[in-house]
């Protein structure tokens, strides 16, 4: 079925779903494009996962529409929707070897025993798990199952896959790998995937497009360097990436620039964001309370005071080593903690086990200012 020329694949029209007293979604308003890869990620309990189940018509919407191709979906059971999902749990048949597993969807759909056997080989073969074809998947590992699943979900060559948490079990070299398995499919399939995860590097690292959600409402939707650069609100600034929070008042707003002071320092944003919809020095006032954001990786740490826009003097309390990257945790004098974000060599040149005072900086035009 072709998908109507300049007409969103997926529309959700004013989607609230409630559980007796407790409304898990209110009233959820996008739309999802053909070919599209789209994250939905949020913490737990935000109503990522009944999203996923409304599309999936595992759960009925208490009020709204769901459109799918134009087609009202509300009541249109799952086997008849087209959406296949990979589980979290990957829902394998144990009683069933690997190419039975793939089969099973072909063989709900009458295609005769020859024609799922070359269809499931072909697609155990384009996931590269072929040899294992007639093992019980039982006794692959969880990189294999996943292939597995991800093989019986797409041998029916659906228009679009909804995927819940399919990597959150996977050990951290499989993720890695699972992540460019899936991209490359998605780009050579030309479906439309729907992933739903709590994980930013999984969100960021594959989708065309990232929603953010909270408390069962879209915080967010946006390119992923746009929400990793411009948060829209300081709950998705806490969501997402090393951020540093800065709250203070204005005292000066002139060409486009912004004064704070707070109880760290002073310091001068550049007001004007796309993405968080500043306009300019002339919506701040001076006495208006403010907030701005500066991720850790572009703050600048030295020993040696230095000349820059913004500098805020610290002691080091802890460093975090993951890889070459290295994140430290510094304290101001009145006990506010700032990360940095540094490669592991540049620490060398610190001179960070002696102790004594750190300077943080960073250039105004990297700051944030989150919307009012």
């Amino acid at each position: 079925m072709s998908v109507p020329n300049n007409r969103p694949l997926v529309v959700f029209d004013k989607v609230s779903k409630r559980f007796g007293e407790f409304v898990a979604v209110k009233a959820l308003n996008f739309s999802i494009d053909a070919g599209e890869f789209i994250a939905i990620m949020g913490p737990s309990g935000c109503g990522k996962t009944t999203t996923l189940r409304m599309l999936a018509g595992l759960e009925q919407p208490t009020e709204g529409t769901i459109r799918i191709n134009d087609q009202l979906m509300n009541n249109v059971k799952p086997h008849e929707r087209d959406t296949p999902m990979v589980w979290q749990s990957l829902a394998l048949f144990p009683f069933l070897n690997a190419r039975e597993n793939v089969e099973f969807g072909l063989k709900m759909r009458n295609q005769d025993a020859a024609t799922r056997r070359a269809k499931a080989l072909d697609w155990l073969e384009r996931l590269g798990v072929a040899e294992f074809a007639e093992r019980n998947v039982e006794t692959l590992s969880g990189g294999q199952r996943q292939r597995v699943a991800l093989a019986r979900s797409l041998v029916t060559e659906p228009r679009m896959l909804l995927l819940d948490e399919p990597l959150s079990a996977l050990d951290a070299h499989l993720v890695i790998r699972m992540q460019s398995v899936l991209t490359r499919l998605q780009r050579e399939l030309g479906i439309t995937f729907v992933y739903v995860t709590h994980s930013q590097s999984e969100a960021f690292a594959m989708a065309d497009r990232v929603v953010i959600m909270s408390n069962g409402e879209i915080a967010q939707t946006g390119l992923p360097r746009d929400i990793y650069r411009e948060p829209a609100s300081r709950f998705v600034a806490e969501f997402v990436g090393l951020n540093n929070i800065i709250s203070g008042k204005v005292i000066g707003s002139t060409d486009g620039i912004v004064s704070v002071d707070s109880p760290i320092g002073r310091f001068t944003v550049g007001s004007v964001s796309a993405a968080g919809g500043q306009g300019g020095s002339s919506v701040y006032r001076t006495g208006d309370q403010v907030t701005f954001v500066i991720a850790a990786d572009l703050v600048e740490v030295s020993r040696p005071q230095p000349q820059a826009d913004n500098v805020v003097v610290c002691s080091l309390i802890s460093e975090e080593f993951i890889g070459s990257v290295v994140t430290l945790f510094l304290e101001t004098s009145d006990g506010t903690e700032l990360k940095v974000q540094i490669q592991e060599r540049e620490l060398e040149t610190l001179d960070h086990t002696s102790g004594g005072t750190f300077y943080l900086s960073w250039r105004q035009g990297n700051a944030h200012l989150l919307p009012s």
